[in-house]
């Protein structure tokens, strides 16, 4: 049995209940080869339904929005059709602010033999190209609402030409999907990639823990198992009800769409006014001859004069341009996105109040908050990472040893941070933690590593400089252990 979390019309255009991706649920406790076909077969039709809305909002983000299709029924002439893909503004400001810098794994605990082990597998994913297919999966992340990623074991793995024991992918979750288990824990039960051939059949790639399964229509052609111990397609919702991140102001942004093109009608309208006659006999050459020439001669008789004036209205666009910053300004506030036009205003606001007043302080608590649960999904896909490297490449490493650092390098804030990083050493607190607690790089972990003969120095240098003091500073005390190279 499949069940979804609401019944919602597959159309943009229709009445619908909620927003975001239906979650889909069955009452299986496993999938075989017994009943594979027909969990997918309802799979399938709960995720037409998602596919189609991840489509419209993929076209939308790119360019394709309601306001090119308008029809107008006066003057059909001056139809101008503006869009302001403001989607798109706030896909890539999110992805970039939430992912701009390459997510770090770094260690937990005191380990240097960790350390080596982490900087191996941080090279291992470099190799892959992590940090662009992130960049990849976060546009789907934000777009759809969710997105997925796949991870399977290099067979081509040579680790003298620096190659990876892993591949990664970031697949497109119009033609991706995960069925879950509807009881405690929702157990992801097994995952799903498919195309669609020129024929116009379906073939489908369908992995649980233990089995691949390829099906060509409703029909299996291949099963075999696979060591991996879990499904590795991964799924990262980017909230619980999959909202993609401008899903729910698509009235406003097509609002915004509507008032920039009548703003355009109205200034052409302007342009082209009706011309007015009177008392004038004039056909279609002689007024084509007018907007050729500019000018025409005209005779009235007497006690009728002739006059050809301009129709025209005062052209005011002082209230459209208020409509305009109240939508969009709407649409900042939904969405979490700070002003970045606030800078420009001339207030006596300055640091913190700056911060608060433009809205960044919302932004970075929703980036937070999309950190939590990317960093969920994240978990389960470097479980598989590890396993493969483990069996592959001999590197041990738990998940338990490894953090996820998450960056976001925001240079009017660069004063603060570093002095807290300052404040946080004089205060002897760990070099490698005051790193880490700064917010100021990707890798705290290498940046320690590549720092220690420098901060051994400083410190040395502020303990000498203090009178009466010769006894070591108790942060220089403690990288006594670490080694320099």
């Amino acid at each position: 049995m499949i069940t979804t979390r609401a019944v919602i019309n597959n159309t943009f255009g229709e009445s619908r209940q909620f927003f975001g991706r239906r979650v889909i649920y069955s009452s299986e406790s496993e999938i075989t080869r017994e009943n594979v076909v027909e969990v997918l077969k309802k799979a399938m039709s709960v995720h037409l339904i998602n596919s189609s809305e991840i489509d419209y909002l993929y076209r939308y983000y790119r360019g394709n929005q309601p306001i090119l299709q308008r029809v107008k029924q006066v003057r059909p002439e001056i139809n101008n059709k503006i869009v302001e893909n403001h989607a798109l503004e706030i896909v890539d400001f999110k992805k970039s602010y939430a992912f701009g810098e390459p997510i770090q794994y770094v260690r937990r605990g005191e380990s240097e033999e960790i350390s080596e082990k982490i900087t191996q597998l941080n090279e291992y994913m470099f190799a892959e190209d992590k940090a662009a297919k992130d960049s990849e999966l976060a546009e789907w992340f934000y777009i759809a609402g969710t997105g997925y990623r796949m991870i399977l074991p290099d067979t081509h793995f040579n680790e003298e030409i620096d190659e990876s024991p892993f591949e990664i992918d970031v697949l497109d979750p119009r033609y991706t999907f995960v069925v879950y288990n509807n009881g405690f824990g929702k157990k992801p039960l097994m995952g799903v990639k498919f195309i669609k051939t020129i024929e116009g059949n379906y073939i489908y790639s369908v992995y649980t823990p233990t089995t691949y399964f390829e099906l060509e229509g409703w029909e299996i052609v291949k099963e075999q198992p696979h060591v991996l111990g879990d499904i590795p397609i991964i799924e990262y919702p980017a909230n619980n009800n999959r909202l993609g991140s401008f899903e729910v102001v698509l009235g406003l942004l097509d609002a915004l769409n509507n008032v920039a093109s009548n703003r355009m009608d109205g200034i052409e309208q302007f342009i082209q006014s009706f011309m007015k006659f009177v008392n004038c006999d004039i056909d279609e050459e002689d007024f084509m001859a007018l907007k050729e020439l500019g000018a025409i001669k005209i005779k009235g008789e007497p006690g009728n004069p002739a006059d050809v004036a301009i129709v025209s209205q005062e052209l005011n666009q002082t209230q459209t341009q208020v409509t305009k910053d109240d939508i969009y300004q709407m649409i900042l506030i939904i969405c979490g996105m700070p002003d970045r036009n606030g800078a420009n205003r001339t207030t006596g606001d300055t640091g913190q109040a700056v911060i608060l007043r433009d809205g960044w302080s919302a932004a970075e608590s929703r980036a937070r908050d999309n950190e939590l649960i990317f960093k969920r999904s994240e978990k389960q896909f470097l479980k598989l990472a590890l396993r493969i490297a483990r069996d592959y490449s001999g590197l041990d490493l738990k998940l338990s040893e490894i953090d996820i650092k998450f960056t976001r390098n925001r240079t009017d804030n660069l004063l603060v941070k570093t002095q807290g990083m300052q404040n946080q050493l004089e205060a002897g607190i760990h070099p490698q933690i005051a790193i880490a607690n700064s917010g100021l790089y990707s890798d705290p972990e290498q940046v320690y590593l590549d720092s220690l003969p420098y901060l051994k120095k400083w410190l040395s240098a502020k303990a000498t400089a203090t009178p009466g003091n010769n006894k070591p500073n108790d942060a220089e005390s403690k990288l006594e252990g670490d080694a320099i190279d």
